[in-house]
């Protein structure tokens, strides 16, 4: 009885933290969304306009995951049908962060190494556009997955009361093989793209001076961190195979590999965003400082 107590208040303190973490950082994405949208040079500029992609998406990400986790935890149930929209949305934003991480890198890329046709290949228009084929590519896994899922299932199925979870949709071992090899291709691919951005970068850095140096140099840690946040997004497609390894061996261990898992590889790289873009570029964060300062001011 006393394991069980305790076992209820480790859980406990485990989502009281999780919803601390979540609304701060929730916060914070939703006052840079906003300054985003108070100055025309930021809406008007790639790099911005998928920084705040990225903000709505980890926006999307931290509060169905949320949901998803509250709904588990007091035992509550919904239709199939509902839980089929919830997953989609979940899906699809889990890849429209790392992708546009990618995207957000070849900009980088094209910056620097490519000056003369920045303003051409970067342009508003162009932004767009990649918006549309970063949410495209981004739906392909789900719609894959789905297919055989909508190809399997019976009518009645949808009208079944679950704990809402993606293992749901998983009726063949077929779909789980596929949805793996879909993801390793993902994260293939990427890396590919960061590294080859990388290198080049890193080319023009060493060849730079004064101040093209310095703005050659800090293009490169922009593209490490990326390199970093991507691999943190990519690394929850093998949680899944993880925790099936684990469960295997002991109960408790499966919990807390799955919540460390949660709190490593599904929350913390959807708040380095704020970090990476909205504290250490200098447009940004003086904007943001400006905001912050004049809504105190105001205040008193």
């Amino acid at each position: 009885m006393a394991a069980n107590d305790s076992s209820a208040h480790i859980n406990n303190d485990r989502v009281i933290l999780v919803q601390v973490f979540i609304s701060f950082f929730f916060c914070i994405n939703f006052l840079l969304i906003t300054v985003f949208f108070m100055k025309d040079f930021f809406y008007t500029t790639m790099r911005y306009i998928f920084f705040a992609l990225t903000l709505m998406s980890d926006c999307v990400i931290l509060i169905l995951s949320d949901v998803l986790l509250l709904l588990a935890y007091f035992h509550f149930t919904i239709q199939m049908s509902f839980c089929l929209i919830v997953y989609v949305a979940l899906s699809l934003y889990t890849f429209v962060t790392p992708v546009t991480l990618t995207v957000m890198t070849l900009e980088r890329f094209v910056a620097i190494c490519m000056p003369l046709r920045h303003g051409e290949l970067c342009s508003t228009r162009s932004a767009l556009h990649c918006i549309l084929i970063i949410h495209g590519v981004s739906a392909l896994p789900c719609v894959v997955f789905l297919s055989i899922f909508f190809a399997s299932a019976n009518h009645s199925y949808y009208t079944q009361s679950v704990i809402c979870s993606a293992e749901n949709f998983i009726l063949h071992t077929l779909q789980g093989y596929l949805r793996s090899a879909i993801s390793q291709l993902y994260f293939l691919t990427m890396c590919i793209v960061i590294m080859f951005s990388y290198f080049k970068i890193m080319k023009v850095a060493r060849a730079a001076s004064g101040q093209n140096r310095k703005s050659t140099w800090k293009g490169l840690r922009t593209v490490v961190l990326h390199g970093f946040q991507l691999f943190l997004c990519l690394f929850q497609l093998w949680c899944p195979f993880i925790e099936a390894a684990v469960l295997q061996i002991n109960l408790m261990l499966y919990i807390n590999v799955r919540y460390f898992n949660y709190i490593m590889f599904i929350l913390s790289p959807r708040c380095l965003s704020p970090l990476i873009y909205g504290l250490r570029d200098e447009k940004f964060s003086v904007a943001l400082r400006r905001f912050v300062l004049c809504g105190l001011y105001k205040k008193h």
